[in-house]
C-alpha cells in the first residue's frame, strides 16, 4: 500500500487501483499506463514538479501526451518562470521515486495545479505511488483533495 492508496482511503475518495506490468525499457511511464490499461491517453495524467523563481516547488498534473508550458504553469502559480525541478529534489520532498510520483501523499503538499483538461474527463488516473500502478478518480475528487486549482498549463 502506497502513501497516495492510504489518502484516498482516508478520504472516502471514489477510487479504483489499476496495476500493470511495468517495463523497465518504456520511455514513457504515462503512454506505457495507458496502452497496457487499455484507456485513453487524454484520461491518464502524468505529475510533474517544477520549481518556480524562488525555488519554491509546484506540481502539475497534465495529460501524459501533453508537454507542460513552463510559462503558463508560471502564470498558474504566480511565478515569473518555472523549471522543472532537480529530480534528487523531487524525490526528497515527495516520497515517491520518478515515473512513481503521485499527486496523492506526497511527504510534504506542495501547491498543485491539474490542466484544464481533466475537466472534460468522468475519472482520471493518475500515479498511486510507483510505476506500474495507477489509481483512477473523478477530478473534482482530486481537485479538493490536494486543494488545487484548474488551469491551462499544456503546450499549445
Amino acid at each position: 500500500m502506497t502513501p497516495a492508496i492510504t489518502l484516498a482511503k482516508q478520504k472516502k475518495l471514489d477510487y479504483k487501483i489499476h496495476e500493470y506490468t511495468h517495463e523497465a525499457t518504456a520511455e514513457s511511464y504515462g503512454l506505457e499506463a495507458a496502452e497496457k490499461l487499455g484507456i485513453p491517453s487524454m484520461q491518464v495524467f502524468k505529475t510533474l514538479v517544477v520549481a518556480d523563481d524562488k525555488d519554491k516547488l509546484a506540481v502539475a498534473i497534465l495529460p501524459v501526451d501533453q508537454k507542460l508550458n513552463l510559462k503558463k504553469m508560471a502564470k498558474a502559480i504566480g511565478a515569473k518562470k518555472a523549471n522543472m525541478a532537480d529530480p534528487i529534489l523531487v524525490e526528497k520532498t515527495t516520497g515517491y521515486v520518478l515515473g512513481g510520483v503521485s499527486p496523492l501523499g506526497q511527504k510534504k503538499r506542495l501547491t498543485t495545479v491539474i490542466d484544464t483538461s481533466a475537466q472534460q474527463q468522468k475519472t482520471m488516473y493518475v500515479s498511486a505511488g510507483k510505476r506500474g500502478l495507477e489509481i483512477e478518480l473523478p477530478p473534482a475528487q482530486l481537485l479538493a483533495t490536494l486543494s488545487a486549482k484548474f488551469a491551462d498549463i499544456v503546450m499549445d
